[in-house]
């Protein structure tokens, strides 16, 4: 595949401005970097990082997006991993020192310098991107390309968060919010052998949630989700996908015996505990990252194994901001792609 010298990118110009599809120079590959032509990259909210400037540090023009998928069509020096021709994807974790000593310990994703794609340096809505060897992992031929971008981001947090909690197959598994996240966790879950329990206040979205595999739905603007896990057994792990305090608040107290609430949504405000009934329990309420790139490898490989995908609308790059606005006002069922 010949590179072209120029090509197509979505950039925020700066904190709190629209975007602008621009013509520019392909980047060249660093050292121990890998040049992706890229098919698809999912919209995710965290986004807004860049849109907004809330993030620390950004230096604009960026080009944002952390779920992308694509193929390999130049290496840097020292690039070792993948080859021209490799199929690849790459998420919010864009990279890791190896010398400091969460590295050291093999806690990648808490590297004291570790980079985030499209925050750190350009990511994929565009045509190409340059990225670290060390954050990017194979995609199964049988993916596609835009169902599997949002795996590297909102697949790749509640398959990991799943997998790294208590929860054993059989176990009363809730997963919180039927959203961009929920309904991939849903179909997580059920693959996994867990008792699965979807919890929505969207009581339309019941049938999608069986459909998916939920053993359960819990319309949560009508039943008090609480009493009803609480029915149910007691929840051995929520999965509290939707950012939202109040709904957590609301259903954490359904935990059963050494019940886990893992937040992977991100509210805005603070969630109110009733630490007592945690202690009675021995219940917890903590939350979950998302991955490096071998976590992702292994969310891509079982989403393959067990077919898993997310809903996707897909927009083209010259549609940007439209994408990213149906994102943002949560219009979509259930993630955005674009595919430049």
């Amino acid at each position: 595949m010949s590179v072209p010298d120029q090509m197509h990118a979505a950039v925020v110009p700066g904190a709190g401005e629209h975007f602008r599809v621009t013509e520019q120079s392909v980047p060249a590959p660093g050292p121990e970097e890998a040049l992706v032509a890229v098919d698809a990259c999912g919209v995710c909210h965290s986004d807004e990082f860049v849109v907004q400037g809330v993030y620390p540090g950004i230096d604009y023009p960026r080009v944002p997006g952390h779920e992308l998928v694509g193929e390999v069509v130049a290496t840097g020096e020292g690039v070792v991993r993948f080859e021209t021709g490799d199929r690849v994807g790459a998420g919010w974790h864009g990279g890791h020192c190896f010398h400091c000593e969460p590295c050291q310990r093999g806690n990648f994703l808490a590297c004291e310098n570790g980079q985030i794609t499209g925050i750190a340096f350009d990511g994929g809505y565009a045509e190409y991107t340059a990225v670290p060897q060390e954050a990017l992992a194979p995609v199964p031929d049988t993916l596609g390309s835009a169902e599997a971008a949002p795996l590297l981001c909102a697949g790749i947090t509640t398959y990991n968060a799943l997998r790294n909690s208590n929860a054993r197959a059989g176990d009363l598994v809730a997963i919180q919010g039927i959203g961009g996240l929920g309904h991939l966790g849903v179909q997580y879950a059920h693959a996994a052998g867990y008792e699965t329990v979807a919890v929505s206040r969207s009581p339309d979205k019941a049938e999608l949630a069986r459909s998916l595999g939920a053993d359960h739905f819990i319309d949560a603007s009508e039943t008090d989700p609480s009493a009803r896990l609480t029915e149910l057994g007691g929840a051995d792990l929520v999965l509290a996908t939707a950012p939202s305090a109040a709904a957590m608040t609301a259903i954490h107290g359904g935990l059963g015996t050494d019940g886990q609430l893992v937040a992977v949504g991100v509210p805005g405000e603070p969630m109110t505990v009733d630490v007592q009934g945690l202690i009675g329990k021995r219940a917890s309420v903590e939350g979950w990252g998302s991955g490096h790139a071998r976590d992702s490898a292994d969310t891509l490989e079982f989403s393959a194994l067990r077919d898993i995908s997310p809903e996707v609308e897909t927009y083209p790059l010259d549609d940007v901001q439209a994408a990213y606005d149906r994102m943002i006002d949560n219009e979509a069922r259930f993630r955005v792609v674009i595919e430049p």
